[in-house]
């Protein structure tokens, strides 16, 4: 059977499909804002974004991965939101994105995400 995203409230779904989107991003040298990846993901607004960003900036970081986060940006400023602790420089390491062959990954699944959390 067929399943959907918006049919699963789980937030590692969530991050899966968010993956996805960001590599193919990330692949065309593209930035998009906390708004319009709310919108292609079916949400009304940006406001909790973040709890599902959250598991891929830590993925990227338990996997010495580049920042793939950094290609989501505010509308305004342009830039990602700090709570990005991972970044350190934030031209060279969006240009480390850009650059990083993530089709050549198998991506993360939802197992893959809630291990993060496990203490």
């Amino acid at each position: 059977m067929m399943k959907r995203f918006d049919e699963d409230p789980n937030r590692f779904s969530r991050a899966m499909q968010i993956w996805q989107i960001l590599i193919g991003l990330s692949h065309n040298r593209q930035t998009i804002t906390y708004g319009m990846l709310a919108k292609i993901i079916g949400f009304k607004r940006a406001g909790t974004l973040g709890q599902f960003l959250d598991p891929i900036m830590r993925y990227c970081k338990q996997n010495n991965l580049p920042p793939l986060t950094i290609v989501v940006v505010g509308y305004t400023a342009g830039s990602p939101g700090k709570g990005l602790i991972t970044i350190e420089n934030l031209n060279s390491d969006r240009e480390k994105v850009f650059n990083y062959d993530w089709y050549n990954l198998y991506p993360p699944n939802e197992k893959d995400f809630a291990n993060l959390f496990k203490s």
